[in-house]
This record gives C-alpha cells, sequence and structure tokens, in this order.
C-alpha cells in the first residue's frame, strides 16, 4: 500500500488579499510560513521517502519547511496552479464586478469557465492526475507527499474518486491542511482524510472565489 499525504500551501498575500492567484508566483506571508511550520510539527512523526511539489514558491516553501532538510523535494510541473490568463492578480471584488456572467459561472459551475488565457479545470485535472500516475509508477509503498494548489487538488480528488461535475464546491480545502489517500492498485484510492487542519491556529476560510 502506497499512502499520499495531499497537502495545499500555507498562506500568501494573494490570498490574505482575496486576489486570483492562479500562477502569478506570490510567496508565503508571516502566518503562512507559521501555518508550514505547524504542519511540519504535525507531520514530523511521518517518514515520507519524497514531497513532489508545485514548483511556485508558496508551495515549494511549504513543502521545504514540511521536509525540514530531511526529505528529498523535488518540482513538478503537473501539480503548478491553474493558469487564469488576464485574471492572475487580480482582486476578487474586481472580477465580481467587470464580468458578472463569468463570475457567476466561477461560483456555481467552475468546471464549465473558459475565457480566452485560462487553463480549464479539465486540463489541470488531466495534467496532475498524470502526474499523480507517473508518481504510483515510482513508489508502491510507503508515505509520499504532494504540496499544491487548491485548483489543482480539487479537480484530482474528482478523478482519483470518480466523482462527476460540479464537484469543485463540494470539497473545502483550508491552506496548509492535508488530506490522505490510499492507493492498492487491486483496489484503487481510497480517501481517509480530506482538509484536516486542526493543527492551524489561524487561517482563511475561502468559500467563494
Amino acid at each position: 500500500m502506497l499512502e499520499i499525504y495531499f497537502i495545499r500551501h500555507g498562506e500568501s498575500v494573494g490570498n490574505k488579499e482575496e486576489r486570483f492567484r492562479g500562477q502569478c508566483d506570490f510567496p508565503l506571508n508571516g502566518n503562512g510560513i507559521r501555518q508550514a511550520e505547524a504542519l511540519r510539527d504535525e507531520l514530523s512523526s511521518h517518514h515520507f521517502t519524497t514531497i513532489y511539489s508545485s514548483p511556485l514558491q508558496r508551495s515549494l516553501r511549504t513543502a521545504q519547511i514540511v521536509a525540514d532538510g530531511r526529505i528529498p523535494v523535488i518540482e513538478s510541473e503537473g501539480f503548478t496552479n491553474i493558469a487564469l490568463g488576464a485574471w492572475e492578480n487580480q482582486p476578487k471584488a474586481y472580477i465580481r464586478q467587470k464580468f458578472p456572467e463569468l463570475w457567476q459561472i466561477w461560483i456555481t459551475m467552475p468546471e464549465k469557465l473558459f475565457f480566452e488565457g485560462m487553463e480549464t479545470l479539465g486540463m489541470v485535472q488531466q495534467r496532475a492526475y498524470h502526474a499523480l500516475r507517473e508518481l504510483l509508477s515510482r513508489h508502491s509503498e510507503g508515505k509520499i507527499a504532494v504540496v499544491s494548489h487548491r485548483a489543482v487538488l480539487k479537480p484530482l480528488f474528482a478523478a482519483m474518486l470518480g466523482m462527476a461535475e460540479p464537484y469543485f464546491w463540494k470539497i473545502q480545502l483550508d491552506t496548509a491542511s492535508y488530506s490522505v489517500a490510499e492507493y492498492r492498485p487491486e483496489r484503487g484510492f481510497t480517501f481517509t482524510v480530506i482538509n484536516q487542519n486542526k493543527h492551524l491556529g489561524q487561517y482563511l476560510r475561502e468559500e467563494l472565489g
């Protein structure tokens, strides 16, 4: 059996300021660093062979803090955040006012959202699931971790569980939370934990947007 810990990165300025992040490379803010350190302490008794991370610095720094110099950290483009084109680094309030029809799709069925320059959630799901299958070919047992983003992990979980659309708003993932899935070739994926956040003293719950 392989056990996979899926970690959402710690809080960044983009989270705090309620901006669409996408592939804009926001660093962790002070609270995000504290969250990653709390996550490190929470998971210190777990013996990960490898931690895979989105190359964006908010994820990579979270992975490095959790690794604590003891665990190899490998960047994986397959787990980088969704590309949101002109929406990246824009306040959500601005997008809601400027593009009300697209905003309504985003808050109701984001799986159907598309505009020029963006990557759809379906595209994200395909590349993230492909990246995960590559990890399964490298690891057959033990524990590994994947540090990524909300808009990557949600579609990835849906693929792992065979969830039909709409799925995005049915899963809550807080910054620096972790979820755990077991993988057995004869059975597939079994989630044992989703959105564990008890180690966090302070976090923003992003319910919409």
